[in-house]
């Protein structure tokens, strides 16, 4: 075996960032496969993103992953970015290329529908309409998976309606942006309803959201992770709707973002599941 000659380093770049259990994850993967590195949380607020993506080749690291607030502002740093960030706007993985250069790419799209494909029997993306709360990055990244997998119908609502319909006319005629307070209504003949907002999260308050009439049978999912079952999902469950939380999501992107940056691709085991749940 020919001996590591660097040491490896990632991390996650966002303000908050001590909450993600990305790097429980990464630096459990780097250990499996023998790999000396280390992936660390990285607090950078957004006055600080340019320069601080701008060291990290520099500071020898392979990249880094974007949470909020910075999967759309950090767009302008990059020297070059992937056809899908190019499509959405958004993006969550930042690769220092051997000349130094910083690449973009998003990998929570193919992460989002993997999760669920894996996660409820049977789902299909084109089942029917889909109700999405929130038009951020993360809500852009799962906007252009489902797309891909060819739903036909994706309703936005936010609060700031104009950066609902900035998110409608950049990814075309399925998507639809419509006033806040026509979510509830709107859920009557979902096959799927997703929170991408913040809302729910240790910290912040509940999504104002009802499903009374939504189907039963429309899967309702949540980006979030912590915690494990939001106030929407717990909801969710009462009612007897099929639930998904942003785990699987996490795990399914991780896996992409550790290949980019250090050219092994980790599985997502039932052990490697287990073991970051019991840290949520």
């Amino acid at each position: 075996m020919t001996e590591q000659q660097t040491y490896l380093m990632a991390g996650v770049m966002g303000f908050p960032v001590m909450h993600s259990r990305s790097p429980k994850l990464h630096n459990h993967w780097l250990s499996k496969h023998g790999l000396i590195g280390h992936y660390m949380p990285l607090a950078v607020g957004p006055d600080g993103v340019e320069a601080a993506l701008r060291a990290l080749p520099a500071l020898g690291f392979a990249g880094c992953n974007l949470t909020m607030p910075h999967k759309e502002t950090a767009i302008p740093v990059m020297d070059r970015l992937s056809p899908l960030v190019r499509r959405i706007g958004a993006m969550n993985c930042v690769v220092v290329a051997p000349d130094g250069s910083l690449e973009g790419h998003n990998f929570e799209a193919f992460g989002y529908v993997d999760s669920l494909a894996q996660e409820v029997a049977g789902w299909r993306a084109d089942a029917g309409p889909i109700v999405m709360l929130g038009a951020g990055g993360g809500a852009r990244a799962v906007a252009a998976g489902l797309l891909e997998r060819g739903a036909t119908k994706i309703r936005v609502f936010n609060r700031t309606p104009e950066r609902a319909a900035k998110l409608a006319a950049h990814l075309g005629p399925r998507v639809e942006a419509l006033p806040w307070a026509q979510r509830f209504d709107a859920a009557a003949d979902a096959a799927l309803v997703v929170n991408a907002t913040s809302q729910g999260m240790h910290g912040q308050p509940p999504l104002d959201m009802r499903l009374d009439a939504a189907p039963i049978a429309a899967v309702v999912s949540d980006l979030i992770y912590s915690p494990r079952e939001t106030p929407f999902l717990a909801e969710a469950r009462r009612r007897g709707h099929p639930t998904v939380n942003g785990l699987g999501m996490l795990l399914n992107q991780a896996r992409l973002s550790f290949k980019a940056w250090f050219g092994v691709t980790p599985e997502v085991t039932p052990d490697v599941r287990s073991m970051i749940e019991a840290t949520i």
